[in-house]
């Protein structure tokens, strides 16, 4: 079975954000993490019930841990009766959580 990947708007915010921010320090680095992130979100296409529960009440809410350099990024999504994926949010592991 494959699945429709998408992102939310807040998602798409969220990715933009933590590029801007990396950009500024290291640009290259910044890149590499844009397609880190983008080839890991791949395996949410074959596999996503291979990502970790966020909680017990709702097995399809799910997180992608996407590891870079010393820390990584997670990434919150649901996966949807409809064969589609649709990615919440996006953070730094080092971030306090999503918001």
């Amino acid at each position: 079975m494959s699945y429709k990947v998408r992102y939310t708007a807040a998602a798409k915010e969220d990715l933009k954000r933590l590029f801007t921010f990396l950009a500024e320090q290291d640009l290259h680095a910044a890149q590499s993490a844009r397609k880190i992130i983008g080839e890991s979100v791949k395996l949410l296409q074959q596999f996503p019930f291979t990502c970790r529960k966020v909680s017990p009440e709702n097995t399809f809410l799910r997180e992608l841990l996407i590891p870079f350099g010393t820390a990584g990024y997670v990434a919150l999504f649901e996966i949807e009766e409809d064969e589609t994926v649709t990615i919440i949010a996006v953070r730094h592991q080092r971030e306090e959580d999503y918001y």
